[in-house]
């Protein structure tokens, strides 16, 4: 595998690695929602929401649209749901993954 390869898991991976973006994560796992009803869930100040949001965008875990003069954002990809019960089975019980 290489360097790079690595270097995209690390990033996507990262990008969840904050209590606050995995809420997110987990909020949008849902359907899509604006930046306010974002803020509403996860608590903090706009300007921190935004920041998270810009992160996993960049990690590619999300995607915006804009609806009149919202910005709207969804899960990319559904295999988050997948991802955090390996992730509960390592948790609970290291020698057993999925």
């Amino acid at each position: 595998m290489s360097i790079s390869t690595h270097t995209d898991r690390v990033a996507v991976i990262k990008a969840l690695a904050h209590p606050t973006r995995l809420h997110i994560a987990e909020h949008l796992s849902n359907g899509p929602d604006c930046v306010t009803g974002i803020q509403s869930i996860v608590g903090g100040d706009l300007s921190t929401v935004s920041k998270h949001l810009a992160v996993m965008r960049r990690a590619g875990w999300l995607t915006s649209d804009k609806v009149g003069l919202n910005m709207n954002y969804r899960l990319v990809c559904d295999c988050l749901d997948d991802f955090l019960r390996c992730v509960d089975s390592l948790s609970n019980s290291p020698s057993s993954c999925c």
